[in-house]
């Protein structure tokens, strides 16, 4: 953490991230990982994070890409079933926040504008009013991600951009979200109208990996996974369409799980 601020706090320290968060430093990096023998360090990630395998598919892995990227046995990640009720697209940590005058204000007060994280003004337009839910994975977060509620999904836009850390103290510095490699899509959705999905990457992340998938998906159909280094999910939510459950009204960095109800629909007069 106390490098992380020096990084982005000091000007010394920004002359040294400049280069940190260009897109050949995550290109190479997640070469390397993708490697056979990078194989070396997943016994020594395990144990730092104190992660149970028993919960994870029983398979060799070649890579520590493919070690991140493991597939979690379905009943340590339940979906929430009733149709009513939108679900967590992922682990990690849930901040809300509403939308007003096309702006969210995140962290101690460094806001961000939903038409430059779109670069679509008319897109953002639709969700004036409505909610920015952000799902901060960190590294010993489960790394794949699912369709919300089902719904037909439209094609995939890529924004690239830099490899900002997605850790509080950047948000603090920089409109990190407006900066980094994200990738979207539009959900229309017959319980919360359309919902727009967003994945970004973040520092020593080469690689959003989302399957080509286009037409009508189902709920908890795994939408995609991130390769090495912490990530962001981000849900966008139009006006009245979604009421949170109390615990998430005012979530700031909540832990949450894939598959769980975060709140129901308001249903239309």
């Amino acid at each position: 953490m106390e490098l992380l601020r020096f990084l982005y706090h000091t000007m010394p320290g920004r002359l040294i991230l400049k280069p940190l968060t260009a897109p050949i430093v995550s290109n190479i990096s997640g070469r390397l990982l993708d490697h056979p023998l990078s194989k070396v360090f997943i016994p020594a990630f395990i144990r730092k994070y104190n992660i149970d395998m028993k919960e994870f598919e029983d398979i060799s892995y070649e890579s520590f890409n493919e070690f991140f990227c493991r597939r979690i046995r379905p009943e340590f990640r339940p979906i929430e079933r009733d149709p009513l009720t939108l679900i967590s697209p992922c682990d990690g940590f849930l901040s809300v926040y509403p939308i007003s005058n096309d702006l969210v204000v995140p962290v101690k007060g460094c806001e961000y504008s939903i038409s430059s994280l779109l670069r679509s003004p008319s897109i953002a337009k639709r969700y004036e009013g409505g909610l920015c839910m952000v799902f901060r994975l960190c590294v010993n977060n489960y790394h794949r991600y699912c369709f919300p509620d089902g719904g037909k999904v439209s094609s995939l836009r890529h924004i690239p951009g830099l490899f900002h850390t997605v850790r509080p103290v950047a948000l603090e510095a920089f409109p990190v979200f407006t900066e980094n490699s994200r990738e979207y899509c539009l959900l229309k959705t017959e319980s919360f109208g359309t919902l727009l999905l967003m994945e970004v990457g973040a520092m020593l992340v080469g690689r959003i990996c989302n399957h080509k998938v286009e037409g009508e998906v189902l709920r908890g159909a795994e939408k995609g996974y991130f390769q090495y280094g912490g990530s962001t999910v981000i849900v966008l939510v139009q006006k009245d369409r979604l009421r949170l459950f109390d615990s998430f009204k005012d979530a700031l960095e909540e832990p949450v799980l894939m598959g769980v109800g975060l709140g129901r629909a308001i249903k239309e007069n």
